[in-house]
């Protein structure tokens, strides 16, 4: 199978190439013109996705057999402070990809995965966690309103024009190389940093109260591979381990695995306007049809990312 990964030089697009790659499929990835993207035996391409021009003829070129759609402002506390920026690649740019399949024919014969957000399902209702896939949205957020508005969109195309388009809600998903404003990664910056004395012994939080459901970005990438493989076009799945934790709890096993005294102290500029109390994935759906399920421990996750953090400070 020839893929395209769009967005490659983010958190995720690194690890699906090297999935994918790793069992034998063609894989191209597209990155911005100022991101870096390093892989052995994957072609890259510069590409702006509010260009719907450019995204066409890139398809025209490559002829993909399915299109991992990564592209995104994956932010929760950047989509408030840019609301404006997060809809355009949101929304904009997922209009911008789907259009360009149909306007270059490729929607004949590719298939395409959007990658939504299980922070789409924002306020649940009591008692309805796990969730499932048939569960309202009702957004908490401005990034989660915009995912929310691409699986809409994702579905209505997939009906009205017969597009294989497949839509994934991913829940938490966390690991080594991630960005420091998701909060595992800046707990275990933080860490790294305390333990090499680069700053004082403190970690500034935000709400420890949430409760999320975390899953390795190694454990990710399988799943996006197995739904490329194995899902139903026009169908919705959850990604996730299932089970939610609470922030606090991710905070204690990390600072439990340093040997520096650190204190804990509350940083008001990390507190978001609206927090949603909890958010956990009901799974049934993507283990009846894939039979994914992920295989990584939070625990093996937080050591992986601590050590990560740890190489990098120093």
């Amino acid at each position: 199978m020839k893929t395209l990964i769009i967005g490659a030089a983010g958190f995720v697009g690194g690890y699906l190439a090297k999935q994918l790659i790793g069992n034998g499929h063609q894989t191209e990835v597209t990155c911005l013109e100022n991101e870096q993207f390093n892989a052995a035996d994957c072609k890259v391409h510069r590409l702006n996705i509010l260009d719907k021009e450019s995204i066409k003829e890139l398809f025209e070129e490559v002829k993909p057999d399915f299109i991992f759609h990564l592209a995104a402002q994956s932010s929760v506390s950047l989509s408030w402070k840019n609301p404006q920026l997060t809809t355009d690649i949101n929304v904009k740019g997922t209009l911008n990809v789907l259009d360009a399949m149909r306007e270059s024919g490729i929607d004949k014969s590719a298939g395409i995965l959007l990658i939504g957000s299980g922070e789409e399902y924002g306020h649940v209702r009591e008692g309805a966690c796990p969730i499932t896939e048939d569960e309202i949205p009702r957004p908490g957020n401005i990034y989660a309103a915009t995912k929310a508005c691409q699986s809409m969109i994702g579905s209505i195309y997939a009906r009205a024009y017969g597009m294989k388009i497949i839509m994934v809600r991913a829940f938490t998903h966390v690991g080594p190389g991630q960005l420091p404003i998701f909060v595992v990664s800046d707990f275990c910056k933080q860490t790294a940093e305390i333990e090499s004395g680069q700053r004082e012994a403190v970690i500034k939080v935000g709400n420890l109260s949430a409760k999320r459901d975390f899953t390795d970005v190694r454990d990710v990438v399988r799943a996006y591979e197995l739904i490329a493989e194995k899902g139903k076009a026009g169908e919705l799945y959850n990604v996730g381990s299932g089970h939610a934790v609470e922030i606090s709890s991710i905070l204690e096993k990390i600072v439990g695995k340093s040997k520096s005294d650190i204190k804990v102290e509350v940083d008001s500029s990390k507190l978001r306007p609206v927090d949603v109390p909890i958010i956990e994935a009901d799974t049934t759906k993507i283990y009846g049809d894939t039979g994914w399920k992920p295989e990584i421990t939070l625990e093996q996750t937080i050591d992986d990312t601590l050590e990560y953090w740890r190489k990098r400070v120093n």
